[in-house]
């Protein structure tokens, strides 16, 4: 989960070929790898790492991040049998509801040591014949035939620059018929704000900057046009996009309030400093999408 980072205007690399391009396993690992203890603290019991989707007011985050997955997977009109890639895959929730609801072979692809850890014993758990992998890669290094993609805020981990590659990637491993789901936090470009009725302020960018430095160095958001323009590129066509800005609110306060609350665990798990820091991180955030600086958008992509 990437909030914030990158909206600050940057001038864009020319493009690299997906050869050329190293994963970026320390820039994760800073903050993945931080401690599996600390975010089981406010994350649900799946450890999902992403915005939630409450369908009912009285959802627990718990269903609500149930909710999120069964919402994207449904998307992605999955057979028994086929093989579902996860690109940043986290703690492996998605490939655990994919097996278990859709019969479906999965792979997930993460940088982060703790959860690949963490997700193929998970998967391991399951009483299915279907094959379930959990590498430590990057997408640039993986190159294997995959029938359908999901993808959920693992995008802003990246630099601009590899949103192009990123795509041509997905279009190259799927099937004529292929289909994608990505779920991404975007921004608006500053020379937007004004017209958009948000002030440009400093309490603003030094926050955008306390995100880019001290949570997550090294990526950036999206805007809309991005993902659908350079998915275009690749060739896809958009079948739908929707917003859940208010469940990422409802989501990242009830994150923030878990943590508050297990304070003196938290502390003795990383330390004050570390408590500090993602606590304004959490709580920054939740701002930044009530106010209409940050959205988050799930992309259904079909291959032309």
């Amino acid at each position: 989960m990437e909030v914030g980072r990158g909206m600050v205007e940057s001038t864009v690399k020319p493009p690299q070929s997906r050869k050329e391009m190293e994963p970026h396993f320390e820039e994760v690992q800073a903050h993945y790898d931080l401690s599996d203890d600390f975010f089981g603290l406010f994350q649900d019991p799946s450890r999902t790492y992403s915005c939630a989707y409450f369908e009912r007011d009285d959802m627990s985050l718990e269903e609500a991040q149930m909710a999120k997955i069964d919402l994207a997977l449904g998307k992605l009109n999955l057979e028994p049998g086929m093989t579902l890639l996860d690109i940043g895959c986290g703690w492996g929730s998605v490939m655990q509801r994919a097996i278990e609801k859709y019969d479906v072979n999965v792979i997930g692809l993460t940088l982060s040591k703790n959860q690949c850890k963490f997700a193929q014993e998970l998967l391991d758990g399951i009483d299915s014949e279907r094959s379930r992998r959990v590498l430590l890669m990057g997408w640039e290094q993986f190159d294997e035939p995959v029938d359908r993609i999901i993808s959920l805020e693992a995008i802003e981990a990246f630099p601009q620059e590899r949103y192009a590659p990123f795509f041509q990637f997905c279009s190259s491993v799927l099937p004529s018929d292929g289909r994608m789901l990505i779920q991404a936090i975007l921004g608006h470009p500053l020379k937007r704000w004004p017209e958009m009725g948000i002030p440009i302020v400093m309490t603003d960018l030094r926050f955008m900057r306390f995100i880019a430095k001290e949570i997550f160095p090294g990526g950036s958001v999206p805007c809309d046009e991005d993902i659908i323009s350079l998915s275009a590129d690749a060739g896809f066509s958009l079948e739908e996009k929707q917003l859940l800005d208010e469940h990422y609110v409802k989501t990242l306060d009830i994150w923030a309030e878990a943590l508050e609350a297990h304070h003196d665990e938290a502390v003795a798990a990383t330390s004050q400093e570390v408590y500090e820091r993602y606590m304004k991180y959490l709580t920054g955030c939740s701002d930044f999408f009530k106010r209409g600086i940050s959205e988050l958008g799930q992309f259904t992509l079909v291959k032309r």
